[in-house]
């Protein structure tokens, strides 16, 4: 049920961040460190995006998720991923979309630049 969820929200982030006019480079790029969920470019950026999607707040909101341990560890694997495959870029950014799903509702958070 939960990877449901996650598999669910990462769908509506990538139609999201498409629909917004970023370009999807890669989803779910693995490595020895880590996965970045969305990998995107957008006016010369390249643009590492973790979502995270939860179906209420008893816990917090989704973004509370991306805690300083994942972080490192995202900041890790998109240095693998440019070492793997070099871009020209102007500018490297971290963001985080948040998706809460309420009564079957979905609210996107898109925090750009959130770390």
């Amino acid at each position: 049920m939960k990877k449901e969820i996650g598999r669910r929200g990462e769908e509506m982030a990538a139609q999201y961040l498409k629909e917004s006019g970023y370009q999807i480079l890669c989803r779910n790029f693995r490595s020895r460190n880590g996965e970045i969920d969305i990998i995107c470019n957008r006016a010369g950026a390249v643009i590492f995006v973790e979502v995270k999607t939860r179906t209420n707040t008893h816990f917090g909101f989704p973004e509370e998720a991306v805690t300083w341990t994942k972080k490192g560890h995202i900041r890790k694997v998109a240095l693998e991923y440019l070492a793997a495959f070099p871009h020209p870029y102007r500018e490297l950014r971290f963001d985080v979309i948040g998706i809460l799903v309420e009564d079957g509702v979905p609210r996107i958070n898109h925090l750009e630049g959130a770390f």
